[in-house]
C-alpha cells in the first residue's frame, strides 16, 4: 500500500512541475530556434549565408551561389532546483505544499532558460542603439526598424523585442504603440494577458531579467532565427523518500544551453534607467 501511495505521489508532482513549467516557466524559449532531444554535451546550429542570383548562356551551366555554410555550438548545461516535502506538514496546510513547490522548482528552470537565451542575445554588439540619458524613445524604435531593413531581416511575424519593464512604461506612452486607433485589437495576440503586445509587425514583451550596468538597462530587438536554444533533457522531477527525515526530497532539472546565430538579426537597444 505505502509503495503505491509513493508511486501516485512521483507521478502527480512530475506532471505539475511539467505543466506549471511550460505555463509559467519560460517567456523566451518559443521566441528562438529550439532543438530538443539533444545527445551529448552540445549541438551545432546551421548558418547559411545570402546566395545571389545570375544569368546563363542558352545551354550554358547553372550558376552556383556558393552559398556560406558556417557553424554556431551551443554548450549544454545542467541545472537543478530541489526541495523538502515533509510527509506531515501537507495535512497541516490549507495550501498543496506539494504543488506550491512544483510551481516554485518550475519557475526556478524558466527563469534560467530565459537566462540562457538572454545571455546570448547579450554577446550581440554588432548593432547597438544608444541615445545618451533617454530611456526607450520611439526614435530608438525606428533606428533599430531600419537596422533590421537594411540587414534584410525578413519581415514574416517572426520579430520580437524583448525591453524592462521601464521600457514597458515608455512604450505604453507612445501612443502608436498604446492605441487602438494604431495597432487595433487584433495585434494583441495575448488577450488574456498583459505582457505581450504586437507592434510594426514585432512582438513586445516585458521582461524582469534583462542586464542592466551603470543605470542602463538592454534591452534586444530580434529575429526568432537569430538565436538558438537547445534542451538534451527538459524538466525532469526526481522524488526521493528520506525516513530519517520522513520527506521527499523533489529535485527538479534540466539540461540546455543557448548560443547566438547571426548578430546581424539583432539589435541591441540600451535605455537609461537613471532614478530622477
Amino acid at each position: 500500500m505505502a509503495t503505491t501511495i509513493d508511486t501516485a505521489f512521483i507521478k502527480q508532482f512530475e506532471r505539475e512541475v511539467h505543466e506549471a513549467y511550460q505555463r509559467q516557466g519560460s517567456k523566451l524559449r518559443n521566441t528562438v530556434r529550439s532543438i530538443n532531444n539533444v545527445k551529448g554535451a552540445s549541438t551545432v546550429f546551421q548558418k547559411v549565408g545570402k546566395g545571389t542570383a545570375s544569368t546563363k548562356s542558352t545551354h550554358g551551366m547553372v550558376p552556383v551561389m556558393n552559398l556560406n555554410h558556417t557553424n554556431v555550438e551551443a554548450t549544454l548545461q545542467d541545472f537543478y532546483a530541489g526541495d523538502w516535502v515533509d510527509r506531515l506538514d501537507e495535512l497541516k496546510t490549507n495550501i498543496p505544499e506539494r504543488q506550491v513547490i512544483a510551481a516554485a522548482g518550475a519557475n526556478a528552470l524558466g527563469r534560467k532558460t530565459d537566462d540562457l537565451i538572454i545571455d546570448a542575445l547579450e554577446t550581440a554588439s554588432t548593432h547597438v542603439v544608444l541615445e545618451a540619458n533617454t530611456g526607450l524613445t520611439k526614435a530608438k524604435i525606428m533606428d533599430a526598424f531600419e537596422i533590421f531593413g537594411e540587414n534584410d531581416v525578413p519581415d514574416d511575424g517572426q520579430r520580437f523585442a524583448v525591453v524592462g519593464w521601464k521600457q514597458w512604461s515608455d512604450l505604453l506612452g507612445i501612443e502608436e504603440f498604446s492605441s487602438a486607433d494604431y495597432v487595433g485589437a487584433a495585434n494583441l495576440p495575448y488577450t488574456s494577458m498583459t505582457q505581450a503586445k504586437q507592434w510594426l509587425g514585432t512582438i513586445w514583451i516585458p521582461h524582469s531579467g534583462l542586464p542592466v550596468a551603470s543605470d542602463i538597462r538592454s534591452c534586444f530587438f530580434y529575429h526568432k532565427t537569430a538565436v538558438g536554444h537547445a534542451s538534451g533533457s527538459d524538466v525532469q522531477t526526481d522524488i526521493t523518500w528520506h525516513g530519517d527525515r520522513a520527506a521527499h526530497f523533489v529535485n527538479n532539472m534540466m539540461s540546455q544551453g543557448a548560443a547566438l546565430i547571426d548578430s546581424a538579426g539583432v539589435v541591441v537597444i540600451q535605455c537609461d534607467e537613471t532614478p530622477d
